[in-house]
């Protein structure tokens, strides 16, 4: 949603220095729920370091739908912003470094700097390709076509 969003503003010195304590650093451990399914999303969290997956109990079994990487954010966005239960997980993979945001801290940011709804709003819109291109393609690619462009897109995931 908001890649390298952390990254911009602290660039920025002047806007970081008014904003940074909105925003918290945190540490957790591999295998560390940081969201369960059916719980209400509270934050955003940012990677600083480390991976991150989101997923979903069917029947029993654990479906991984999609992973984030250093430099990504991760949230139920649809939890965190429509106060909705989340339809998924969210857990570590391995020991992770992220900056996250609260719902209350994001609105009031969003409230004091109103310039940032813009760079948000596109960010939103850039993710909203990506859903678009994973759905499409779970309903036109086969399996092992879905393989391929995660190898020929993300080989660092194999």
């Amino acid at each position: 949603m908001f890649d390298n969003f952390i990254e911009k503003l602290q660039h920025d010195k002047s806007k970081w220095d008014k904003i940074q304590m909105y925003f918290t650093e945190e540490k957790y451990d591999a295998k560390t729920v940081l969201l369960k399914e059916g719980e209400y999303s509270k934050n955003i969290y940012f990677i600083n370091k480390g991976c991150i997956r989101q997923w979903f109990n069917k029947d029993g079994k654990d479906i991984t739908f999609q992973f984030f990487f250093e430099g990504q954010p991760v949230s139920s966005i649809e939890s965190f912003l429509y106060s909705e239960p989340s339809i998924f997980s969210i857990e570590t993979l391995e020991a992770v470094h992220l900056t996250s945001i609260s719902k209350d801290d994001f609105e009031q940011l969003l409230n004091l700097y109103p310039d940032l709804k813009d760079a948000i709003l596109e960010k939103v819109i850039g993710r909203f390709r990506v859903y678009m291109k994973l759905f499409l393609s779970r309903i036109k690619d086969t399996p092992q076509e879905r393989y391929e462009e995660l190898l020929r897109n993300r080989p660092d995931i194999i």
